[in-house]
């Protein structure tokens, strides 16, 4: 009656050591740690890097405790943060010896310090929020009008370029304010132009104004129109801040639109709020001109006598490369960017899709430049680096273009980041910057702990005071979930934020209530005559279903809080769903497994330890069988 098959006992000891495995990290902390990355698109991080990293460290006398090289950059291990300070000069020293020029970025960094056995097992601690670690805090206002401005100076271009491809005479084309008038001589050609617009564009809102000989066709943008401008404006940012953050070396930023036109920014472990600001700040365009080829004209560049118009920089490999200063299209005209396969030698390859003008003009040029190369710049603070030189096979129209020749998968994938977040689509301002030190985190870590700790024991006590053998079974159950739940937080590496300690400490009562459901039911079966055995197996399968509906109505409302809240609201919630699921598998299972286990093989069970079975009347009564 009262036995599992050896698999449900198998199965629960492989969900506990699973939990046991997985909550491990958490107890080994962080070490730190000095991360070298890339701040040029023509540098890349490999083991070279590594080597020179090591014998940095070495010529400056150094110990450390490891360095290892992963997708993000060369990470050095050390065991104190003196020694992790003394090393970021050595290294900072040695890879941008120009300060004023840097070619990598380092930066300080915190890795797990967990044993290698574990982090081969993707074994990893949990990452910690802003309000543990401490960090910055940072709050950006999206310029919306800005960008709405930027889209009409575009438009307006690519209006003027139209009409004069299909021969539509106008007496000006400008922005006034939010809208573009285009002025005429006459009603014909004005309508001709009308009809024009409106099969080139859908965004525009064309109205007629004016009298005699000063006619105007005024266009202004949807209202749809300027909430797609504004999503994809917070959506280009956001993707570009993720890129520039990188750079920071930060284990898990958070970055996340608030409201219509606003971007939270939050950087655990960050103390340097200037270089944060700095890089969340920064401007960078894009911009495609020719190279210049020309016979001796890169040997007299390089010698310090470059053909007027042209200028030296270097190319993905370390290669120099003259490049003609004028300008044949921008960034702007850049809608989108995506790593592929060319279509007939499979190569990696990047896709780009321009805009209207901007595919008109790459049309022109690539037809006029066949056999030529093509160099696609990122210019950033006054400085332009190569991303790649494509040569020109033939005329390209309709807006696609692919880049490819020289790339890895990997390399793609960067190229096409870097072309598609390469700026951003709107400025920025901080409205709102704050900065917790790290004290301040590891209090809140304290406190936190303390109050599950203690609240834990408080309910410890009452349950074995209260329930006896079946509390100490409902304690085990309680710890079990604890470790499942931590173990399930560091598996999906979720940020635990002080809303989750609290979301912790919240789940452990609802959870010892499933057990108070449980043992009260066994009680009642017992008071009602029942012997222990039916007694413990009806008071499982009949407290299942209430315990089931209260958890379910819960888990409804932490999904709704998951979905519809943001921030420290749906930190709180993850926990709180997480803690609901497991909480169910160990107050009903992993419990009854356990008492199984105590009375389940006792034939003649005469009496079980539940505390007093009152009876109306009676003392407390032992059932037999």
């Amino acid at each position: 009656m009262n036995r599992y098959p050896l698999w449900k006992y198998i199965t629960v000891a492989i969900a506990l050591v699973f939990g046991f495995i997985y909550t491990l990290p958490n107890f080994f902390g962080e070490s730190p740690a000095v991360q070298v990355s890339s701040a040029k698109v023509t540098l890349k991080v490999d083991a070279n890097t590594q080597a020179r990293v090591e014998d940095a460290l070495k010529s400056a006398g150094i110990t450390h405790q490891g360095i290892v090289l992963d997708s993000v950059g060369v990470k050095a291990r050390f065991k104190d943060t003196d020694t992790q300070l003394k090393a970021k000069d050595a290294i900072e020293r040695t890879f941008n010896p120009d300060s004023r020029d840097p070619q990598y970025v380092v930066a300080l960094n915190l890795l797990s310090a967990s044993p290698q056995w574990l982090t081969a097992m993707n074994a990893l601690p949990m990452y910690l929020g802003l309000d543990l670690r401490g960090g910055v805090h940072f709050l950006l206002q999206v310029d919306m009008k800005g960008a709405l401005t930027k889209r009409l100076d575009s438009q307006s271009a690519d209006l003027r370029s139209m009409l004069r491809d299909k021969n539509i005479r106008h007496a000006g084309i400008g922005r006034e304010g939010d809208r573009i008038v285009v002025r005429f001589r006459d009603a014909d050609t004005r309508n001709q132009a009308r009809n024009a617009i409106s099969d080139s564009t859908t965004d525009l809102a064309l109205a007629d104004l004016g009298d005699g000989s000063d006619l105007k066709l005024v266009a202004t943008l949807k209202p749809e129109a300027e909430k797609k401008i504004g999503e994809f404006a917070i959506k280009q940012n956001i993707t570009t801040l993720h890129n520039r953050i990188n750079e920071l070396g930060v284990a898990e930023p958070v970055i996340q639109q608030q409201g219509a036109d606003r971007i939270v920014v939050q950087l655990p472990g960050v103390q340097d709020t200037a270089k944060a600001k700095d890089i969340l700040g920064r401007t960078a365009t894009l911009e495609i001109r020719m190279v210049d080829d020309g016979p001796g004209a890169l040997e007299a560049a390089i010698a310090g006598n470059a053909p007027f118009g042209t200028e030296v920089y270097t190319e993905r490999g370390g290669q120099p490369l003259l490049v003609k200063k004028q300008v044949v299209l921008t960034g702007d005209r850049l809608t989108d960017a995506q790593p592929g396969f060319d279509s007939q030698t499979q190569e990696p390859a990047v896709h780009l899709t321009l805009d209207s003008a901007g595919a008109r003009i790459f049309k022109d040029i690539t037809r006029d430049n066949v056999g030529k190369r093509m160099a696609i710049l990122l210019i950033e603070k006054g400085k332009g680096e190569v991303v790649t030189a494509p040569v020109i096979r033939t005329e390209i129209g309709g807006g696609r273009v692919q880049i490819s020749g020289r790339m890895s998968s990997m390399e793609a994938a960067d190229t096409a980041l870097l072309l598609r977040a390469g700026s951003l689509a709107a400025p920025m301002d901080i409205v709102e910057e704050r900065t917790i030190g790290p004290s301040l985190g590891a209090e809140n870590i304290q406190k936190g702990f303390h109050s599950t700790l203690w609240g834990f024991v408080a309910i410890a006590v009452f349950m074995i005071a209260y329930y006896q053998m079946f509390g100490v079974v409902s304690v085990v159950a309680l710890a079990s979930n604890l470790l499942l739940l931590v173990a399930l937080l560091s598996l999906l590496q979720a940020t635990l934020t002080l809303p989750g300690i609290a979301a912790i400490a919240l789940t452990l009562g609802m959870a010892i209530d499933a057990n108070v459901l449980i043992n009260e039911r066994v009680r009642e079966e017992l008071r009602n005559g029942m012997p222990p055995q039916a007694a413990i197996s009806e008071g499982y399968e009949r407290a299942f279903s209430t315990i089931l509906d209260s958890n379910i109505t819960t888990l409804i409302a932490g999904l709704a809080l998951l979905i519809f809240g943001s921030g420290p609201v749906r930190g709180f919630a993850v926990v709180h769903c997480l803690g609901i699921l497991t909480s169910i598998f160990s107050s009903v299972v992993v419990s009854r497994a356990i008492v199984n286990l105590i009375y389940g093989r006792q034939k003649k069970l005469l009496k079980v330890a539940i505390g007093n079975v009152w009876k109306p009347g009676n003392t407390a009564v032992d059932r037999k069988n």
